[in-house]
């Protein structure tokens, strides 16, 4: 999927939802653990019931390659049914890979060309050439870490470099000069929605992959003022708010609910933002 065939998504269905699939079996209804498959079973069922009102589903890779290779199996079947019911739909690798020229190239393949993910998240520590096989891929996008919504993100992210310039900034900065970089995405967290208003002097039009926003405590409406673009420029992730809002038989209509509430609230700020 190009960024425009997004963009177009998001005006279309008046969203930028993007629902993270992180399965726990522990977590998921009962009722599905009888069944042969309960990770695809459940989202399956999750997809099926939010397609219509959000534009994005962002599986955590630790989720699946915890159950080992079912779960790896569970993943195919689930990307496969997305790409071949709901093409419409931008799928993201959330797997934060990052590791030296060769490596790099290899993860790249497994998520673009065996998977067929649209995009994978990757880890910048390593500098360019880890990054750099990623963005070969025509079409697929690379949704880099800049700013994330943990604690430890104060750790290393927000330090002084020695240009005076916060570590975040200077890889935002650096990224920009690397080869096909117009392919290149953020992970941006929503608990840090002060941020958004340097990290848009940097990269006005990027698209920002922003978790938090839910169970993490992110403002919704905070990071709009301050984060959308003129092309809305945001995915905003929501993942336990919505696939666990019940554990239930009623899981699906839950579900539904949660996502649906999250995008009308888009739709009132879309609408104001064309005003």
């Amino acid at each position: 999927m190009t960024t425009s065939q997004l963009i177009e998504q998001i005006r279309l269905k008046k969203s930028f939802l993007c629902i993270g699939l992180d399965v726990d079996l522990t977590k998921i209804p009962a009722h599905l653990l009888t069944t042969e498959d309960p990770i695809f079973e459940f989202n399956k069922a999750i997809i099926d019931a939010t397609h219509d009102v959000c534009v994005s589903y962002k599986p955590n890779t630790a989720f699946y390659e915890a159950y080992g290779i079912k779960g790896w199996q569970s993943l195919q079947k689930t990307i496969d049914y997305i790409n071949n019911n709901y093409p419409d739909i931008f799928t993201i690798a959330d797997a934060k890979r990052g590791d030296i020229g060769n490596t790099s190239t290899m993860y790249a393949k497994a998520f673009f060309e065996d998977l067929n993910f649209d995009s994978v998240t990757v880890a910048p520590y390593m500098g360019k050439d880890s990054v750099e096989p990623f963005l070969d891929f025509e079409n697929k996008h690379t949704i880099m870490l800049a700013l994330t919504s943990n604690e430890g993100a104060f750790d290393f992210q927000t330090l002084n470099t020695n240009n005076g310039q916060e570590l975040y900034k200077t890889v935002l900065e650096t990224s920009k000069n690397w080869k096909n970089s117009e392919n290149l995405m953020y992970v941006v967290g929503a608990t840090k929605a002060e941020y958004f208003t340097e990290i848009r002097k940097i990269v006005p039009n990027s698209f920002l992959l922003v978790p938090g926003v839910g169970a993490q405590g992110g403002s919704l409406a905070q990071v709009c003022k301050y984060g959308m673009s003129e092309n809305v420029g945001l995915l905003i992730n929501s993942s336990r708010g919505i696939i666990y809002a019940s554990n239930g038989t009623d899981f699906v209509e839950k579900a539904r609910k949660e996502a649906l509430k999250l995008q009308q609230e888009m739709d009132v700020i879309l609408s104001k933002s064309k005003k």
